[in-house]
């Protein structure tokens, strides 16, 4: 068995491989060629937690792709940063030989969550936002937040990004990673929601808030929003007005609708209907659906978070990791 530190991910599997990946794993989800229960949650009350358990089987029905078997477990736990000095997100892939059934490699989970959440980020603002789009409004400061700036500037010619983050100190410790991944752009602190708006193209949201981070009026007509941090039906980081009048994709409808707070919160204030999610994520992929039919539109990716993205970007780091001897071998 292969045993993946998260500096082993790191260096087997870089963003713009990770956001190829992503984006082909959903589009083998939209055309039923994944299996992907939706994820078992078990809550831990004493501590505010909860940790989820995300199996997925995607099949390979065509030469250029591999059938991927395998599970996500991953903890959120967000007092353990001030409690123990812990990250707050803790998680493990385990890849399984979908021919013999045969355990192949462990992962660390916690960095390959962070980076296959920026690559459908990725995968999302190559096809939705707009060529031209030039400055980031980025919403948060931790892990998550990293990746989706890389990812951002990976598939678009970012100029500047505006960091809103409750914690000066924070977003400062963000802005100093950014400048160590290589970002070019122009990175600042900005002092509202509604400045950083004003200039933003894309906005990515990547909190743990259970309340919308901006209002809806400041955004601009052509802004492309990726969500990825509310996960539950009580979380929202998007006003359900801007959701309406956005046009909506989503990583996959069924779990959108049963765990994506922005969406579930508009549909309960008769704004939205289940027929407002336009395509999930494979289908614009695929290009059975457009991402986007004019500049000045508004779209936005929801995102949940599916197994298949840690298929895919795992898949992608043993393949690499094989190929290069990256990470331990043991026996079990």
């Amino acid at each position: 068995m292969r045993i993946l530190s998260a500096n082993d991910v790191h260096q087997a599997a870089p963003m713009a491989a990770a956001i190829d990946a992503v984006a082909a794993a959903f589009a083998r989800l939209s055309n039923s060629q994944a299996t992907v229960p939706l994820r078992t949650r078990i809550d831990t009350p004493a501590h505010d937690a909860t940790s989820l358990f995300m199996p997925a089987y995607l099949a390979g029905q065509e030469e250029a792709t591999t059938p991927a078997l395998g599970v996500k477990v991953v903890s959120i736990f967000p007092h353990n940063v001030s409690r123990y000095q812990l990250p707050s997100i803790h998680a493990l892939v385990v890849l399984i030989n979908p021919e013999t059934g045969q355990p192949i490699a462990v992962l660390d989970g916690t960095y390959l969550t962070a980076l296959r959440t920026g690559a459908a980020s990725g995968a999302a603002t190559r096809l939705m936002a707009r060529p031209d789009a030039r400055v980031l409004a980025l919403f948060g400061a931790g892990a998550q937040a990293r990746t989706q700036a890389l990812a951002v500037c990976t598939v678009r010619s970012i100029e500047r990004i505006l960091i809103v983050n409750r914690t000066e100190q924070h977003a400062d410790q963000l802005r100093a990673l950014l400048s160590a991944d290589g970002i070019q752009a122009d990175v600042c602190i900005a002092p509202s929601s509604a400045i950083a708006l004003a200039e933003a193209d894309v906005v990515c949201c990547a909190t743990s808030t259970p309340k919308p981070l901006f209002d809806d009026a400041n955004v601009r007509p052509g802004t492309h929003i990726n969500g990825v941090g509310s996960y539950t039906p009580h979380m929202a980081e998007v006003p359900a007005n801007t959701v309406a009048r956005a046009r909506l994709v989503v990583d996959q409808r069924a779990a959108a609708w049963e765990e994506a707070g922005d969406l579930i919160q508009a549909r309960s204030a008769g704004l939205i209907d289940e027929h407002h999610v336009v395509a999930e994520l494979g289908e614009v992929v695929a290009g059975n659906v457009p991402a986007r039919t004019n500049a000045q539109e508004i779209t936005f990716f929801k995102s949940v978070g599916n197994a298949v993205q840690d298929l895919a970007v795992g898949q992608l780091a043993l393949k690499q990791a094989l190929a290069h001897d990256i990470g331990r071998e043991i026996p079990l």
